[in-house]
């Protein structure tokens, strides 16, 4: 029974292990979201992951095609879970091109809109009396 229980775990178990989402329900809401497909099909959190099972995942703008290369139900520290999966060249080049374009454009992962400053509201009240 361990060997069987060491062969096959979770898709929701195994995303949130490899670093993929910050929780487990994180995971579940991506995976019934539609965000990630096993050999181009979606899957429902409960399905059991194998060794050398394809998976793409989509999390924002970005897309990831991993391989999965070993299992694991615990979450380790991110150098640990990145042997977890192996990506694909053409994933990894794909994803640094669009990273350095978005970069380039201005836009940024943890970018977030402010509330005006007082300079920034005189302007707007300027702006509008005009």
């Amino acid at each position: 029974m361990g060997s069987e229980r060491d062969s096959v775990v979770r898709a929701d178990k195994w995303l949130w292990a490899a670093r993929f989402y910050k929780t487990r329900a994180l995971a579940t809401q991506a995976i019934n979201g539609g965000k990630v497909h096993l050999n181009g099909e979606r899957i429902k959190p409960a399905r059991r992951l194998a060794l050398g099972d394809q998976l793409t995942i989509r999390k924002g703008a970005y897309s990831f095609a991993i391989t999965v290369e070993r299992l694991a139900t615990q979450r380790r520290p991110a150098e640990e879970a990145r042997t977890l999966y192996s990506e694909s060249e053409e994933s990894a080049s794909e994803r640094h091109a669009l990273y350095r374009q978005r970069k380039l454009e201005g836009h940024s992962v943890h970018q977030r809109e402010r509330r005006p400053d007082k300079r920034a509201r005189r302007r707007i009240r300027q702006f509008k009396q005009q």
